[in-house]
């Protein structure tokens, strides 16, 4: 279905979702966790989702990424269909095209920060190109961390070593799930500030959930969930209008909440 991985055009999303839908169980205990979203990420440029808990924001990312099949719908990744895709073809879009960050920083703690680093290219039988990696970690301030292993670094230079191993294999996109909420706040900033900077100057495209408005601030956009729709769109936020929008839909699932 559709063409193999590194195939979007110049200018072109870098995710759509097509009318999607995600449930889980069936008869008496299905749940619909997302209803009909229709959604498009633009490239090079650092996407927030946010909604209430339970609104589907992670269901939402991991759709997206193709970590999770969709009920309905279509997910893109540029112009490769991710719906339909055996686990092989899918496999092999999440390693060219995808690179992932979350909570967890999800980093083998016998491997330095370098080899953790280099794991999904190793994986692939693939070599860094050697400007790019000096780039990267330059990028992410890791240069005197690289022979230090994950136990010797505090959370934030984990999660430094996290999306400077998402970002090295120059992914068309990658997602974000959380990947601030077990960090300080400085931490937490510094990460943030590191993920614009990936955006702005080195041309990635990042989509993160979060449920920080001064997170969400650090977006070129928002993206608003309620009960798994796309329901609102802020472009250019700040913490204060986010905190308002936020606000404004808790009201609105309360008041639906009554009826």
């Amino acid at each position: 279905m559709g063409g193999e991985a590194g195939t979007r055009q110049p200018g072109g999303p870098a995710v759509r979702a097509v009318g999607v839908g995600k449930s889980f169980g069936s008869g008496d205990a299905r749940v619909v966790a997302l209803h009909d979203v229709n959604l498009v990420i633009e490239a090079h440029r650092l996407t927030a989702i946010m909604g209430p808990s339970g609104s589907g924001k992670s269901t939402l990312l991991h759709c997206l990424a193709g970590l999770d099949a969709v009920t309905t719908g279509e997910i893109w990744i540029g112009d490769t269909p991710v719906t339909g895709l055996s686990d092989a073809r899918l496999t092999r879009l999440r390693r060219r095209q995808v690179g992932f960050v979350f909570q967890q920083f999800n980093l083998l703690p016998t491997l330095t920060a370098r080899e953790n680093i280099l794991l999904p290219l190793t994986i692939a039988g693939r070599k860094p190109d050697p400007s790019w990696f000096d780039e990267v970690i330059t990028t992410m301030e890791l240069g005197d961390r690289l022979e230090h292993r994950p136990a010797q670094l505090s959370g934030g230079q984990q999660q430094r070593v996290a999306c400077a191993r998402a970002i090295l294999g120059r992914p068309d996109v990658f997602f974000a799930d959380e990947p601030t909420g077990n960090l300080d706040s400085r931490a937490g900033a510094e990460i943030l500030r590191l993920l614009r900077e990936a955006v702005h100057r080195q041309g990635q495209t990042v989509v993160l959930v979060t449920h920080d408005p001064h997170a969400a601030a650090y977006a070129d956009q928002v993206e608003f969930l309620l009960d798994g729709r796309i329901v609102s769109e802020l472009r250019e936020p700040t913490a204060e209008r986010v905190l308002d929008r936020l606000a404004h839909l808790d009201g609105t699932a309360r008041s639906g909440s009554r009826r």
